[in-house]
C-alpha cells in the first residue's frame, strides 16, 4: 500500500519537473516579456523581429574532450535542449516577422574539420528548427558571421576554405535588407581591422563605402558581430551580470594580423559610425547585456550588446532580444525601432533546486514517523481544546469529580476515556493522582507494559516511570532494526517516487527535442 508520504512527494516532483523542464520556459512568452511599445499603436504598422546571438554549440574544441566521448556528448545534449527550449518554448510563441542571428554559431569553427563542421550545423538547424522558422517568417532569417564562425582576419590568408564553406549555407557577410522603414546594416566584423590590402578586409570596407553613399536613407541599424570599441571600465547598465571585460587584441607573430579582439579599434568604430549613420548598433561576442551611447557626427548611437542565449557560455541569465521597425513614417528616427530585453530561465538554478528537493525528500522519508502523523486526531484534540476555553467553571467541577482512563488503540495512539470516580476513601498509596487523571499503582506497572507492547518499536522502551522500576530501554538489537527498517522505507519511497518521475522527465526531454 502506498503511503501518503508517498504521493505527496510523487506530487512535489512532477509539479518540479513540469516547471523546470517545461513550464518556465513559457514565462517570457506568458508573464515577463513582450513586444516593445512603439509609437504607433497598430500592430500592423511594425515588423516584429527577434534576435538571438552566441550559440556556441559545443564541441571538441570547448572543454579538450575526445569527439564522441559519454562526456561530451551528455554535455552537448543538455546545452542544446536548452537552447531548442528557448526558440521553441520562449521565442517562436510571439510569432516574429523575421529572426536575426549575431553569429557565433559553432565554438570550433575555424578548427573543424569538413565532417566535424558538418555534423554541428546539422545540430544547429536541428536545434534552432530552422525549417519551421524559415516557414512561419517566409524566409526572413539572417546570419552574421562570428569569429568562432570563421575566425579572426589571422584566418582569413591561411584558411580560405572556412569562409567558403561558411557562406555556401549562411550567404553573404557583408550585407543590408529592408524591415518596414528601417535599413539594416550587416557587416563582418572580423575583417574590419585586418590589413587593407587583405582581400576579406578590403570587400568588408568597399561594401561599407558604398552603403555611406546611399542619399537619403532610411533609418539604419549597424549589425556587427563584435561591438564598438569602448573606454575601459566602460559601465554596461544594470541588466548585466558579469565584470566588464575590457578591450584586449592579440595578433599572430609574422603578419602581425589579429587572432582575437574583444572590441573593435577605436579607429575602425569611428570610421563605422560615420560611414553608416546608424540609429541603432546590435551586437554579441560579449556574452553578456550591455548598453553603451556612443558619440558620433551624426549624433548619439546606442550600442545594445547582445547576451549569449546557451546556459553554458559564461552567463547564468541568457537572453533574447525583441525589436520592433516601425511600417510607417514618424517624426522622430529614433522612434523608428523600440527594443525590450528578455532572459530565459537560469538553467543552474533549476539543478540546484533539483538537488536540494532530493536532499529534502530523503531527510524527510528518513525521519518521518513510522506510523504516520494522524492528523485527523490532532485536529480533533485542538478542536477540543478550542472549546474547552469556553467551558463554565460548573462544567470544570463536574470534571474534577471524574476520573480517566488510558486507551491504546492499534495505531499505538493513546486516548483518555472519560468516567465517573467512586468518591471512597482510600489509602495514599493505593492511587496516584496527576491533574484530574487518576491511576491506580497496582495498575501502573502494568499500563506501561502495555505501551511498550502497543507502540512502535522505535518508540516503546524510551519511556521511564518516575521511580525508576519501568521496563527496559530499547537494546542495541532493537536500534538495529528501526535503523534498516527506516532505510527500507526511504528506498520504497524513493522507488515508488522515481518509477513514476523518471519516465515523465525522459519524456519531458525527448517530446521537446524529437521533430514535431
Amino acid at each position: 500500500m502506498i503511503s501518503n508520504l508517498t504521493v505527496f512527494f510523487c506530487i512535489v516532483w512532477v509539479a518540479t519537473l513540469l516547471y523546470g523542464e517545461k513550464f518556465a520556459f513559457w514565462v517570457p512568452s506568458y508573464w515577463s516579456c513582450s513586444w516593445p511599445s512603439p509609437p504607433m499603436d497598430n500592430p500592423g504598422d511594425y515588423v516584429k523581429i527577434a534576435v538571438v546571438t552566441d550559440p556556441q554549440l559545443m564541441d571538441r574544441t570547448s572543454l579538450h574532450l575526445a569527439p564522441k566521448s559519454l562526456t561530451l556528448e551528455v554535455v552537448q545534449f543538455y546545452t542544446d535542449i536548452y537552447m531548442r527550449r528557448a526558440i521553441l518554448g520562449s521565442i517562436a510563441p510571439f510569432k516574429p516577422d523575421m529572426i536575426l542571428f549575431l553569429g557565433d554559431y559553432f565554438d570550433g569553427g575555424p578548427v573543424l574539420s569538413d565532417e566535424e563542421w558538418q555534423y554541428s550545423l546539422n545540430r544547429f538547424r536541428h536545434i534552432f528548427d530552422l525549417k519551421n522558422l524559415e516557414r512561419a517568417t517566409n524566409n526572413q532569417v539572417y546570419f552574421l558571421s562570428g569569429n568562432h564562425d570563421i575566425g579572426y582576419a589571422a584566418y582569413h590568408s591561411r584558411m580560405p576554405q572556412v569562409i567558403n564553406r561558411y557562406e555556401k549555407v549562411f550567404g553573404s557577410r557583408n550585407y543590408n535588407f529592408t524591415a518596414g522603414k528601417v535599413e539594416f546594416v550587416a557587416v563582418d566584423a572580423q575583417t574590419l581591422d585586418g590589413h587593407p590590402q587583405q582581400n576579406q578586409t578590403s570587400a568588408a570596407w568597399k561594401f561599407v563605402t558604398s552603403v555611406s553613399r546611399e542619399t537619403h536613407s532610411p533609418p539604419r541599424v549597424l549589425l556587427t558581430h563584435i561591438p564598438l570599441f569602448r573606454q575601459d571600465s566602460t559601465s554596461c547598465g544594470s541588466q548585466r551580470s558579469s565584470p566588464i571585460i575590457n578591450q584586449r587584441i592579440s595578433r599572430a607573430t609574422d603578419d602581425h594580423e589579429i587572432v582575437y579582439q574583444n572590441y573593435l579599434t577605436e579607429e575602425t568604430s569611428k570610421k563605422l559610425l560615420d560611414y553608416v549613420k546608424p540609429v541603432l548598433v546590435l551586437s554579441g561576442h560579449d556574452h553578456d547585456q550591455c548598453s553603451v551611447t556612443h558619440v558620433a557626427e551624426h549624433g548619439p548611437v546606442l550600442e545594445e550588446t547582445l547576451g549569449t542565449i546557451s546556459w553554458q557560455q559564461g552567463n547564468l541569465y541568457p537572453s533574447f532580444m525583441l525589436l520592433t521597425a516601425s511600417k510607417v513614417t514618424v517624426s522622430n528616427e529614433w522612434d523608428y525601432m523600440s527594443t525590450h530585453l528578455c532572459f530565459l530561465p537560469t538553467q543552474l538554478f533549476i539543478y540546484i533546486w533539483y538537488i536540494v528537493l532530493f536532499v529534502v525528500t530523503l531527510v524527510v522519508i528518513l525521519l518521518w514517523p513510522t506510523n504516520g502523523l494522524n492528523i485527523q486526531l490532532h485536529i480533533g484534540e485542538l478542536m477540543s481544546d478550542m472549546l474547552g476555553i469556553f467551558k463554565s467553571s460548573k462544567e470544570k467541577d463536574e470534571d474534577e469529580n471524574c476520573e480517566y482512563e488510558m486507551v491504546w488503540d492499534a495505531e499505538g495512539s493513546m486516548h483518555l476515556i472519560k468516567k465517573a470516580s467512586k468518591i471512597t476513601p482510600t489509602r495514599s498509596n493505593e492511587r496516584v493522582e496527576r491533574g484530574n487523571a487518576t491511576m491506580r499503582a497496582v495498575g501502573k506497572k502494568q499500563i506501561l507494559q502495555e505501551i511498550n507492547v502497543t507502540m512502535p518499536q522505535d518508540v516503546s522502551g524510551q519511556l521511564g516511570s518516575t521511580d525508576g522500576k519501568v521496563g527496559p530501554f530499547k537494546t542495541k538489537s532493537s536500534n538495529v532494526r528501526v535503523v534498516v527498517r527506516r532505510l527500507m522505507r526511504v528506498f520504497r519511497v524513493i522507488s515508488v517516487v522515481a518509477a513514476v518521475n523518471v519516465p515523465i522527465y525522459i519524456m519531458l526531454l525527448f517530446s521537446d527535442w524529437i521533430d514535431k
